[in-house]
């Protein structure tokens, strides 16, 4: 069975073409044929094998991809929810050769939900990950409609859906944006848009003196950004970090592992993507073999939606 996995963890040319064996399916699973994959910086960390050590399989091939779409071809004991031949998207817990880059994948039903109605498969495959992380994130903080929420990367994949979500949930949102990239945030429903920098959290409190009560940091700019908070505000951080224990500031670091099988939450942002409330952005698509290509396209930086791999 094909899959774009390492024998060796390195750059973007160390992903290949691998053959990888059947999983089989057991009660409460799901298997897909995979049409779509999604790429995500996380999976170019996983690439290089920054995530080796937390790996239980120590031998090739080790496959990425945390998002996939396409056709359930068979569903086991316990299934209701879903039936073979339905569209459908799933969030993947990636390990050894079972990440998302494969034609084939069984998971857990409970971290697939139907594709959207009038949405692709590839469209679909840029759900799962981003829209459950930016989801995890506001439910951590706890925001209350009509409070202020700051969010970087907004022009981002996951920052996107952050600031959509918010903006459903009745908050005011305060976004960073280059200047090529204004409309697109704004067109998100960003009320405030500020330029993206090293000085962010002073332009935003140039719009809010009093400081944000909530802050999703999707630039990744850590402590830099941190006095945008007023004291005692919520944080929440995409890469684990925690803070530096200063002005009583509450962090929630948003590993979406931990809602990979909250299924209630993802069929939600299905219905938000029928609904108008969120938008499916794709960059552009690659066949399978090119994952390398996708790879270094997104290490560059600069990609506005997502990128997908094809089946």
């Amino acid at each position: 069975m094909r899959a774009a996995g390492v024998m060796e963890f390195g750059g973007p040319e160390a992903l290949q073409i691998v053959d990888v064996e059947p999983e089989p399916l057991g009660p409460g699973q799901v298997r897909l044929a995979v049409e779509a994959a999604a790429v995500s910086p996380t999976d170019t960390h996983a690439r290089s094998g920054a995530y080796a050590d937390r790996d239980p399989v120590k031998t090739p091939p080790w496959v990425p991809g945390m998002d996939v779409a396409g056709v359930v071809t068979e569903v086991g004991d316990g299934v209701e929810h879903l039936a073979v031949g339905d569209a459908a998207m799933g969030l993947v817990v990636p390990f050894g050769p079972y990440g998302g880059y494969r034609e084939d994948k069984v998971l857990s039903a409970n971290s697939v939900v139907r594709t959207p109605r009038g949405a692709t498969t590839v469209e679909a495959s840029t759900l799962p990950m981003n829209g459950l992380t930016a989801r995890f994130s506001l439910d951590l903080m706890g925001l209350e409609p009509g409070q202020v929420l700051a969010v970087t990367g907004a022009a981002g994949a996951y920052g996107g859906y952050v600031v959509q979500l918010a903006k459903a949930d009745g908050l005011t949102v305060v976004a960073d944006a280059s200047e090529a990239d204004e409309q697109l945030v704004r067109d998100l429903g960003a009320d405030v848009v500020v330029r993206r920098g090293d000085d962010v959290a002073e332009r935003i409190r140039a719009e809010f003196p009093d400081g944000v009560d909530g802050l999703a940091d999707g630039s990744v700019q850590d402590a830099l950004v941190l006095p945008a908070v007023k004291d005692g505000g919520a944080v929440a951080t995409v890469r684990g970090y925690r803070g530096d224990g200063q002005r009583g500031l509450r962090f929630f670091p948003t590993m979406v592992r931990k809602v990979a099988e909250d299924r209630a939450s993802l069929d939600r942002l299905r219905q938000q993507v029928e609904e108008g409330v969120l938008t499916l952005r794709v960059a552009r698509t690659f066949p399978v073999e090119q994952a390398a290509e996708a790879h270094r396209l997104l290490e560059r930086g600069g990609v506005r939606g997502r990128l997908v791999l094809t089946f």
